[in-house]
Formats: C-alpha cells, structure tokens, sequence
C-alpha cells in the first residue's frame, strides 16, 4: 500500500503542477489516481499528518537557513531603542499605522524598561498603504538627525491617516529640521531602503506586522509580555 501511495502521490502532484504535467494522464487514469489517494488517506490518516509534518520541518530548515543568510542585515541600518550594547537583539518589523503594532508598544516599553540587556532595532514595514510609505520615509529620514525615536513616538500617537502635514507640525514641534527632512524623505535611498526591508522581511517568513525576530524565534503579531520574556530568556541561553 505504502509503494502504491507514494505512486498515487507523485502523481497526484502531476495532477496539479500545471497544464503540462496533467495532460500526461486520461481522465480514467485521473480518477483512478484520486480514488486511490482518498482509500488510502480513509484506511490511514496518519498518512495526511505524516506528510503536514514533514512539510512543516522542510519549511522550517528553509527559515532556518533564510535566517543565517540575512543575520549581518537584520541587525544593521535601523534605528536602535533599548540598550545599543545589549546582549540579546531584538528585530522589530511594523507599520506606523497597524492596530496591533500599536497595542504591542506598552508590551515592548515594559520589557525594555525592565531588562537592560535587550537591543531593539526597528524595521519600517509599510504595508498598509500610501501613509504608510509617507510614515516610514520621515522615520528613516529623521534617523539621518538623530531624531527617529521622537518622530516615531509623534506619528505612533497620531490618527492613522498620516499625512505630511502631520509630519511636518511633529518635526517642527520636536526641533527637527523640517526642509531638511522633507528633502530627505525625496530620496531614492530611502526608498531603497524601505524596499529592502520588505524584502528582508519576505525572505525569513514575515508575513504581517507588528513581527519580531529574537534569536532564532520569529515571533508573529501583539503578543503578551511573558512571550517576550520567554523568547528573550532562550536567545540568551542559545548565546
């Protein structure tokens, strides 16, 4: 049965790689194919977790290996928050305008304000849209003054729709240069670099924000206070 499965298998997946892989079977050969897939997954069902589970290790040997070639840029270009020296990093990807972004704030304020030893980077992930792009480029061109984390606590407190006019009243306010910003925000490197996060961020899995990388643990969405604690406490133990 195991001989035959593996057969029905492979060429069930002929069945649905594509035109071409199809038209090598009749229709009688198709049904014969599928009936044998369905008997066999009604006689042992395992067979159908048997296979989910090694498509979840393969997926997960491809992030680890995703992981390992994008270490050097993961921690590199953002701005940083937390202690710059810290012995466990934190990558954060987000978008200014997410919902669940913003409900993870206090949540990451708490760990930093509680453990001296964690560096937090930001990546720009602006996926929500034009105010979002608008967001991120005053975000990368303020870290050119220095002033990143001031901005991206104005524009975080503020109504999502963000517009240029908001960012200029918030840079102006925190002693930003404002000409010189919006001149910056033109940039084609600015750019550059928001589009390299986003590829960043599709190469190691990230699929939504806010999305944090701690170690070797990706860790999706607004999660709670003891996550963080948790995946923070296994970096530094893997260290």
């Amino acid at each position: 049965m195991l001989k035959i499965m593996c057969f029905a298998m492979a060429c069930l997946a002929g069945l649905t790689g594509g035109a071409a892989h199809a038209d090598k079977f009749t229709p009688a050969q198709r049904e014969e194919i599928v009936a044998i897939v369905r008997d066999a997954l009604m006689e042992d069902p395992s067979i159908l977790r048997d296979a989910i589970n090694a498509l979840k290790a393969d997926e997960g040997s491809q992030q680890k290996a995703q992981l390992a070639a994008s270490r050097n840029r993961l921690g590199d270009g953002g701005a940083v928050a937390g202690n710059p020296q810290g012995d466990v990093t934190i990558v954060e990807f987000f978008d200014t305008r997410c919902p669940y972004c913003h409900r993870l704030e206090p949540v990451m304020a708490k760990l930093l304000a509680e453990d001296h030893g964690v560096r937090l980077v930001y990546k720009d992930l602006p996926i929500l849209g034009p105010p979002s792009v608008l967001g991120s480029k005053a975000l990368l061109a303020a870290h050119r003054q220095g002033g990143y984390g001031q901005l991206r606590d104005a524009i975080m407190a503020a109504p999502p729709q963000t517009t240029k006019a908001m960012i200029k009243e918030a840079a102006e306010r925190l002693g930003l240069d404002w000409p010189r910003l919006a001149r910056d925000m033109d940039d084609p490197a600015i750019q550059t670099q928001i589009e390299e996060n986003l590829k960043l961020a599709q190469a190691i899995g990230v699929h939504g924000t806010p999305a944090m990388l701690i170690g070797d643990t990706l860790l999706p969405g607004a999660v709670d206070l003891q996550e963080l604690r948790k995946a923070v406490a296994a970096a530094r133990k893997a260290r």
